[in-house]
């Protein structure tokens, strides 16, 4: 398992002291550090490793050769070796790499960033945004011409009994004074309010003076798509952390829930799930560029929720990796609303929305990326009530993590699906990355498997089925290979010169035609079945001279 994330990189020391150093990947990793916030690139221990082998030894000149090497094969970048010993003895090297005010490079003209654990490269066009949104610096650490005593002091009082009160906050950091602590967040330096501290303490016209504070508006739309109801926090009187709570407490479709059926008794459940909500909305203040204008928008439906922010996805971030990249656009707004508890780490925002709604036997959330910006859609009501059972009993009988439960909700709510469509659900890389996910569910019983290799599908165990009761409807999609052969074997004696769609429709839509391709080729293989023409013209008969029962 790898134990490498945003910040952290594990190399063999092999890479700079083999017979071959491979000075290049030492060369990207620090550039993509250098790119994205900063970070650590550990040379001397071996990924999945906490520690270097206890006997290794580092020559006492190769953090300098380090430092020159990497000097010479990049531009823009700050990297400081040292040599370090680890408790078990063993000697490796850390490579500090600062975050560039500017953009790196590799001395050839590459570029990359780091994103989650893995360093990408920045092609084409998307130099040109990797550009724009690194200025010399942030805009959030930009002077804003507001003198720090013109802060409104019920925010600034509030905000430090909050951070005071907070378990995420470290003691030697709460001992500091109002002062000390404004300057430790970045919201103050010498005397004025900087813009993050503008955002979160100005006054209502300090606030509005800056252009792209946010404004929310939450607008409400019946069956036929017609605007029914609105509400709008454009008044700038409520910092980011404020309108969180304001626009949870006064949007009445919050309050609203409806009930399931659960044996004899019934269950009421809200129509949204306070946590989702308020991760989406934390999610739209920290994450847009607060350098471009455009309100926040929350599109209620009758059966779904939409929330739609200006701005393109942090560059490296995709509809299709958002549940393990991450990238964050805000430090100072971002580590704020950490630190205070309203969102979660970095990268886990969209696990726990995943979880939960997934856990509620509802759809996980659809995030979409426009020319200009970024939507995201929740549903409102629960498709499968059985999963939420399910879930709930298998977490209380095996305590499953967040991934496990993910990929049960997903599977909870199919009929199974195979490795490659379930790595595409869980945005993975390959059926191979699916281990974390689903190796314990497979070891406790809780799901199975049926095929090999590209035809491997993944289901929830019968049993399991049975025990939250979503086994009550009998499809075809998990039907054995012999008996889905015997199938298209009596439906080709009475339809013969029948192509391959044909079969499939007539045997069972819901069995997939990759599925009835494959029984289909083995039936060919075996000689029970042949065919004539190619391609979409190939149409199969029985082979007639094949004794019955063969």
């Amino acid at each position: 398992m790898s134990l490498e994330d945003q910040s952290t990189e594990r190399k063999s020391l092999r890479i700079v002291t083999g017979k071959s150093p491979d000075w290049d990947d030492v060369a990207r990793a620090c550039v993509g550090f250098a790119n994205g916030a900063g970070g650590r690139l550990l040379i001397g221990i071996e990924d999945g490793e906490l520690l270097p082998p206890t006997e290794q030894h580092v020559p006492g000149d190769l953090p300098e050769r380090i430092r020159k090497r990497i000097a010479e094969l990049t531009v823009n970048v700050h990297a400081l070796p040292s040599l370090q010993r680890a408790v078990n003895g063993g000697e490796f090297v850390e490579v500090v790499v600062e975050r560039s005010p500017n953009v790196a490079s590799t001395s050839d003209g590459r570029y990359f960033m780091r994103i989650a654990d893995t360093c990408v490269p920045v092609r084409g066009d998307d130099v040109l945004r990797l550009a724009s949104e690194r200025p010399g610096r942030a805009w959030e650490a930009m002077d804003a011409g507001v003198p720090q005593g013109n802060a409104d002091a019920g925010k600034v009082g509030a905000w430090l009994v909050a951070i005071r009160a907070s378990d995420r906050v470290k003691d030697s950091v709460k001992e500091k004074n109002a002062d000390e602590l404004m300057a430790h967040y970045g919201v103050a330096q010498g005397g004025a309010l900087l813009r993050l501290g503008v955002l979160l303490f100005g006054r209502r016209q300090d606030r509005a003076a800056l252009g792209t504070a946010p404004i929310i508006q939450a607008i409400k739309f019946d069956e036929r798509g017609q605007k029914i109801n609105k509400w709008v926090w454009d008044d700038h009187t409520l910092s980011p952390v404020e309108l969180v709570d304001a626009v949870w407490r006064e949007v009445p479709d919050f309050r609203e829930s409806y009930e399931i059926a659960e044996g004899m008794y019934r269950r009421s459940v809200p129509a949204y799930d306070e946590k989702v909500v308020r991760e989406l909305l934390v999610n739209a203040l920290v994450h847009r560029p607060y350098t471009q204008h455009g309100d926040i928008y929350l599109n209620l439906y009758p059966d779904r929720m939409e929330v739609v922010n200006p701005g393109r996805l942090p560059l490296g971030v995709t509809p299709q990796n958002i549940l393990h990249a991450s990238r964050r656009r805000n430090e100072g707004l971002a580590r704020v609303f950490h630190d205070l508890g309203l969102m979660e780490r970095e990268g886990s925002g969209f696990d726990l929305m995943y979880d939960r709604l997934l856990s509620q036997g509802r759809p996980a959330p659809v995030p979409e990326e426009g020319p200009d910006c970024v939507r995201v859609t929740i549903e409102r009501r629960i498709a499968k009530p059985e999963v939420m059972r399910l879930i709930a009993e298998a977490d209380a009988r095996y305590q499953l993590t967040q991934r496990e439960r993910i990929a049960l909700g997903i599977l909870g709510q199919t009929e199974g699906m195979t490795a490659r469509e379930l790595a595409d659900a869980l945005e993975s890389t390959g059926a191979e990355a699916l281990t974390p996910w689903i190796g314990r569910l497979l070891a406790l019983g809780l799901i199975q498997a049926s095929g090999r290799t590209s035809g491997k599908r993944y289901f929830v165990a019968p049993d399991s089925l049975r025990l939250a009761q979503l086994d009550r409807k009998t499809t075809l999609v998990r039907i054995p290979p012999h008996r889905l052969q015997a199938l298209i074997l009596e439906d080709l004696e009475r339809y013969p010169e029948s192509s391959s769609s044909e079969l499939n429709r007539r045997i069972g839509g819901e069995i997939s035609a990759k599925t009835v391709k494959r029984a289909l080729d083995q039936l060919v293989k075996d000689g029970h079945v042949i065919y004539s023409g190619e391609r979409r013209w190939r149409r199969y008969r029985v082979r007639e001279d094949v004794p019955k029962g063969q």
